[in-house]
C-alpha cells in the first residue's frame, strides 16, 4: 500500500510540474510585443530629412524680350524662384494686360501662397486683387506699380518711375538748351514706366515756351520702331536737338537712324541722346560719349521680394509698404568705368 501510495504521489507532483511549466511558457509568450501592425501617430520618430512644404508662386511679368531691363528681370526672379530655393513656381511673362489679368486670375483660383506681379498696366487689376485677398493669396508688386489701395497688396518692389523721369528732365533742363525740340520715344502706353518718364516731361514741355515736341510717338519698347520714327522726322526736315527715349533699345534705334543719315550725337554732337535702365552696352555707349544720358532702373529685386516672402511666412510683416530700388541717373561727362561695372547688367 505505501508502495501505490507513494507511486501516486511521485505522478502528482510530476502532472503539476509539467502543468507549471506550460503555464510559464504561455505567459512568456503573452509578453512580446505584437509588431505585426504599426499605428501612425504619437509612437512614431519624426523624420528630421524630410523636406519643407514647398511656398506656391504665381509669377506674373512682362515678355523678357522686351528690352535688356527684361530680360534681366526675368532671369532674376527665375533663378531665385526654385525648388532648391523653397518654392513652387509658376511664370507667366505676357506684355499684354488682359491675358496677364487673366493668367494671374487663374493662379489665385489655383490657391497659390504668393501672387509676385509686375504689370503691364497699372489699372484693370481690381478684381484679382480682391479675389486674391479673398482666397489668402497674398500679393506682392515687384518692378511697377498698379493703381490700387495699398490695402490690396502686402508689399511692392518698384522702381520709382516718376523720380526717373524727373531725374532726367532737371538733366536735359540743366544742360541749357537756348531751344528744346525733342523727339519723344514712349514705351508701352499706360504701363508705369511710360506714366513716369513720360509725365515729368509732358509738365516741362506745358510750362516752358522753349520746349517743344517735335514728335511725341511710342515704339512700345521696339528698337526697329524707334529707327522708324526718327527716320521719319529726319525725312520730314523738321529740326530737332534732343531725343528721349523711355529704354535703352529705342535709343539705340534712334541713333541707328542718326547714323545712318550722318547725324553727330552725344558728347559735342548736334543730338541729345538719352535712354533708360541698365543694359552695360549701353552704359558703355554713354562712357564712350555716344550718348549723354541714362537713367538707371534696377532690375534686381528677386532677393529682396524673397526676403520679404520669408518673413511673411515667419510672421513678421514687412518693415515697409514699399521698397524702392536704388537709382540715379548718368550722363558722359561724370560715368565712370566703375560705374558701368557695378551698375551695368
Amino acid at each position: 500500500m505505501k508502495k501505490v501510495l507513494c507511486l501516486l504521489l511521485a505522478l502528482s507532483m510530476v502532472l503539476a510540474l509539467v502543468a507549471c511549466g506550460n503555464d510559464n511558457k504561455q505567459n512568456d509568450y503573452t509578453k512580446q510585443p505584437d509588431n505585426s501592425q504599426q499605428t501612425p501617430g504619437d509612437t512614431q520618430q519624426p523624420d528630421n530629412n524630410k523636406p519643407a512644404e514647398l511656398i506656391t508662386v504665381g509669377v506674373i511679368n512682362n515678355d523678357p524680350n522686351e528690352s535688356g531691363y527684361r530680360t534681366a528681370n526675368d532671369a532674376a526672379m527665375r533663378a531665385m524662384f526654385t525648388e532648391e530655393n523653397g518654392y513652387k513656381a509658376t511664370f507667366y511673362n505676357n506684355n499684354d494686360a488682359a491675358q496677364q489679368i487673366a493668367e494671374a486670375q487663374q493662379m489665385v483660383q489655383n490657391e497659390v501662397d504668393f501672387l509676385l506681379l509686375s504689370p503691364a498696366s497699372t489699372t484693370g487689376w481690381d478684381t484679382v486683387l480682391k479675389d486674391a485677398q479673398a482666397a489668402g493669396t497674398q500679393v506682392i508688386l515687384f518692378d511697377r506699380m498698379l493703381e490700387a489701395d495699398e490695402s490690396m497688396y502686402v508689399a511692392a518692389v518698384v522702381s520709382d518711375m516718376p523720380a526717373e523721369g524727373k531725374t532726367a528732365v532737371d538733366w536735359l533742363a540743366a544742360q541749357g538748351l537756348s531751344e528744346y525740340n525733342i523727339i519723344h520715344i514712349q514705351g508701352h502706353m499706360g504701363s508705369d514706366a511710360q506714366l513716369g518718364r513720360t509725365g515729368a516731361l509732358d509738365e516741362k514741355v506745358a510750362a516752358e515756351a522753349s520746349w517743344n515736341y517735335v514728335t511725341q510717338q511710342t515704339a512700345d519698347w521696339d528698337e526697329a520702331t524707334a529707327r522708324t520714327i526718327v527716320q521719319s522726322v529726319i525725312d520730314s526736315g523738321k529740326p530737332f536737338n534732343v531725343i528721349y527715349a523711355e529704354n535703352n533699345g529705342m535709343a539705340r534705334g534712334a541713333v541707328a537712324a542718326l547714323d545712318a543719315a550722318g547725324i553727330t550725337h552725344g558728347k559735342d554732337g548736334d543730338v541729345i541722346v538719352m535712354g533708360f535702365d541698365s543694359d552695360k552696352w549701353a552704359f558703355e555707349a554713354v562712357l564712350e560719349g555716344s550718348w549723354n544720358y541714362m537713367g538707371l532702373c534696377n532690375p534686381l529685386q528677386a532677393e529682396t521680394v524673397d526676403q520679404i516672402i520669408k518673413d511673411l511666412v515667419a510672421g513678421n510683416a514687412p518693415a515697409q509698404k514699399i521698397i524702392y530700388t536704388p537709382e540715379q541717373g548718368f550722363d558722359c561727362n561724370t560715368l565712370t568705368q566703375a560705374d558701368v561695372d557695378t551698375y551695368g547688367t
